[in-house]
């Protein structure tokens, strides 16, 4: 199910950028959905950085299996030794058994971040090892689907910027921050149709 302000979005979208308009026209019927679960959207998260798609669901289905149940207290009970095997390199597991903690601990609490802002909770996600404000973007974006993110360091975000608006010409990262400013309050929905431009099959994390 999309957002509740997506028909709102595409529609100020639509109105005020010709670009964005075809892009919404290209792809209708698709949108922005969420994965529900806080921790395993993290997860995910953690173990595709840096790897292909293809590679990130591969290892992501030995690491399920192997755990059994995606949940802080099942990975904090089969711990970094029984992790071992599943494609995971030494420092992603540790990302994950420090996930699971902060989960465990209360230090990560999902049901308190409906009051809080995006910032504030990039801070706190932040806080965990091996998430940086990039794997925290996505994660406001795929999993609280908030509907303002503009995750400038972003390659494919950047690639698509330049493509569409630039001619294809490189731009500078102060460049694409001042551009972006004309997609708000919608700038994640901006963003959700630029990577589609790339990649027509939406990614879920």
């Amino acid at each position: 199910m999309p957002p509740d302000y997506w028909i709102q979005a595409i529609s100020d979208l639509s109105r005020r950028d010709a670009a964005m308009a075809e892009l919404v026209e290209r792809y209708a019927g698709l949108s922005l959905v969420s994965r529900g679960d806080a921790f395993m959207t993290l997860a995910r998260s953690i173990i595709g950085q840096q790897i292909s798609v293809k590679a990130a669901d591969s290892v992501w289905r030995r690491f399920s299996e192997q755990v059994g149940s995606v949940t802080p207290t099942q990975i904090l009970a089969v711990g970094e030794s029984g992790l071992a095997g599943c494609g995971l390199s030494k420092r992603k597991t540790e990302y994950l058994c420090d996930l699971a903690s902060h989960f465990s601990s209360g230090q990560l609490d999902p049901t308190a971040w409906s009051g809080l802002d995006d910032e504030a909770i990039i801070t706190e996600l932040v806080a965990v090892r091996g998430i940086g404000r990039w794997t925290a973007e996505m994660f406001l974006i795929f999993n609280l689907m908030r509907p303002d993110v503009f995750p400038l360091d972003d390659i494919g975000l950047q690639r698509a910027v330049n493509e569409h608006y630039f001619k294809g010409e490189k731009q500078p990262r102060k460049i694409l921050a001042e551009f972006g400013e004309r997609w708000r309050p919608w700038r994640s929905v901006a963003t959700w149709y630029l990577w589609r431009s790339l990649d027509p099959v939406p990614v879920e994390y």
